[in-house]
């Protein structure tokens, strides 16, 4: 019996704290245009959805930044492995060192690991489905997950929640370049032309050669702007 979770009620979840976020975007976004020319632009900051894992009991064994499960070059998890990386910054563009990001999202078969998320028969047992990293001194960040594929109702996309001292916590969402799916998802739609470029993922040849982009086939990088 597939006891996956109905996604229409779900989705009507995500409309409701859409709508609950656009009081702060709003006011994020206004903040933004009172910044000076030597600033950057805050980036966007979007709803956590219903499957961030808020406690223990919802994160998977393993917490670290290597989503894949990959025995002698040989990557057994489903989906195109992805080298996601990138930097913590300041409105002032100074890297943040110790910042914990955090990333989650749907496996290849569009299930979610979260006791909320699908049925556990149907994940892919080889994915992690969360992951965190600390930036490091120049603010880098490092992951290796899988390109996000399609979730009923939604375009492909990554979720990230930046938490560093001194600032407030930011979620976000990553969303793939040109995907044909953006247009109609009613989150990105929310977003203006600078926001959509600040957490859009241009896909590269991975050619790094940090450990995390081994056995990967594309690259993606981010900065992520706090405060």
């Amino acid at each position: 019996m597939n006891d996956r979770p109905n996604n229409a009620s779900t989705l009507r979840r995500r409309h409701a704290l859409a709508a609950l976020a656009s009081v702060p975007l709003a006011a994020g976004f206004h903040t933004a245009q009172a910044q000076t020319a030597n600033e950057l632009r805050s980036t966007p900051r979007q709803t956590l959805g219903p499957f961030y894992p808020r406690n223990a009991s919802e994160r998977p064994r393993a917490t670290d930044a290597d989503l894949l499960t990959v025995e002698n070059g040989r990557v057994l998890s489903k989906g195109t492995p992805l080298y996601l990386t990138g930097r913590v910054l300041t409105a002032r563009g100074v890297p943040v060192a110790g910042a914990v990001v955090e990333i989650w999202q749907c496996d290849a078969n569009a299930v979610y690991h979260h006791p909320a998320g699908g049925a556990v028969s149907e994940r892919d047992p080889h994915f992690q489905g969360y992951g965190t990293a600390t930036t490091d001194a120049a603010g880098a960040f490092h992951f290796r997950t899988i390109q996000p594929v399609p979730y009923p109702g939604r375009t492909p996309h990554i979720h990230v929640r930046v938490a560093a001292s001194g600032v407030q916590a930011l979620p976000t969402q990553l969303y793939l370049d040109g995907h044909p799916g953006n247009a109609r998802d009613f989150l990105y739609r929310q977003l203006d032309e600078a926001e959509r470029a600040a957490v859009t993922l241009k896909l590269q040849p991975t050619q790094s050669a940090h450990p995390l982009a081994q056995a990967t086939q594309f690259t993606a990088a981010v900065d992520l702007i706090v405060g």
